[in-house]
């Protein structure tokens, strides 16, 4: 598929700098201005538009608003601009930008992140695509209504791992790495629906829902340059304040996808557990460094599940821990690290948890997975 990138600058010097990182990996266009680059985004359709704010004629917020407002396929719009405050930034948001890049900006930084909007767009012209081909189907899916909605619910679940496998492609955890996941996330959920104390919260749709939505957990690391992604040892701190940025590309990315997509609660879930799956019960997680019930219930159920997988799999600076040392860590930290409700599932639940693991015999090595 043709990934053009349009860049949008009235300083001829920052066109050439952008040109020189880009040029070898997108096919690009030019243009110095925010009406000249409406004009542009309408006869070529670029995937992408980079996008400087301070311009003549109309500036990058108003610009980014025509482009967003033009019929759909739009591009994804990525603000450039040295205009570093928050409110700044939650004004080209609020235009409709889907990132923004402060200048002067790291190289690899503006290429990951890139690659993360190119790859987001890919997936909503292929989500578009599956929707059409479903539509020109629904007169004979319509014979069937019961057939109609396993199909339906097949293809959300294709959708979701293959939004779940960009991250997968980069990161080399396994698809049972994936499949753990949501299976420990729905004993869990079972488990807390029938025994408290979260029984109002936890219905059949919130079980289905966190299965369906957990593998998308580390979706954000499509963001994560290979340096750090694939490193084969402990992170230092610098790179480990750049791994965690993924909770926040992650949950950028699928709320775009939720508000574009329409697909309601499913996709929220995902965002929150995208988001918070790396929150502490006791406040000392991140990003947003949030406690308690402030948390997801979603994403307190899925840290556990997340970390219960991390732990029992091999890494290159550590074997494999046993399941029931594993499950001794994870009581350590009740009340710190986890829910406590959560923490009592799991151990009411311990014993499905070894038959869900054992299906799968440790063999791969990962690489920075617990991050």
């Amino acid at each position: 598929m043709d990934r053009t990138i349009l860049i949008v600058d009235d300083d001829p010097m920052n066109l050439l700098i952008l040109e020189e990182i880009l040029e070898a990996k997108y096919p690009l266009l030019k243009a110095e201005d925010g009406t000249e680059a409406v004009a542009m985004v309408e006869e070529h359709r670029p995937w992408l538009v980079l996008m400087d704010i301070m311009m003549p004629q109309i500036n990058g917020y108003d610009a980014c608003r025509a482009i967003k407002a033009l019929p759909e396929p739009t591009p994804q719009v990525v603000l450039v601009s040295a205009k570093a405050s928050t409110g700044e930034r939650v004004q080209g948001y609020a235009a409709g930008a889907d990132d923004y890049i402060i200048k002067p900006f790291d190289d690899e930084e503006l290429l990951a992140k890139i690659a993360v909007q190119l790859r987001l767009r890919e997936a909503l012209y292929e989500l578009a695509e599956a929707r059409r081909e479903l539509a020109c189907d629904n007169d004979r899916l319509n014979q069937t209504v019961d057939a109609q909605c396993v199909e339906l619910d097949h293809t959300r679940d294709l959708i979701v791992f293959a939004l779940a496998n960009l991250a997968d492609s980069r990161d080399p955890e396994t698809g049972e790495h994936l499949e753990r996941i949501r299976v420990y996330c729905r004993i869990l959920a079972e488990h807390l629906s029938e025994h408290g104390p979260y029984t109002a919260q936890i219905d059949a749709e919130f079980i289905q829902q966190i299965y369906l939505a957990s593998p998308l957990h580390d979706i954000g690391k499509v963001g994560i340059p290979d340096t750090i992604l694939l490193k084969p040892g402990r992170l230092t701190d610098r790179e480990f304040d750049l791994m965690k940025q993924h909770a926040l590309i992650g949950a950028g990315a699928l709320e775009t996808v939720a508000e574009r997509g329409g697909e309601g609660s499913f996709l929220q879930m995902a965002y929150d557990i995208a988001r918070s799956h790396h929150e502490r019960w006791d406040g000392a997680g991140y990003p947003d460094g949030i406690s308690g019930e402030a948390i997801p219930l979603s994403a307190r159920i899925a840290a556990l599940a997340d970390v219960f997988d991390a732990l029992t799999s091999a890494r290159v600076y550590k074997d494999a821990f046993s399941n029931d040392i594993a499950l001794s860590m994870i009581e350590q930290d009740r009340g710190t690290h986890f829910d406590p409700a959560v923490v009592d599932a799991f151990v009411a639940c311990f014993d499905a948890f070894c038959s869900t693991r054992s299906r799968d015999p440790e063999s791969s090595i990962e690489h920075n997975t617990a991050a």
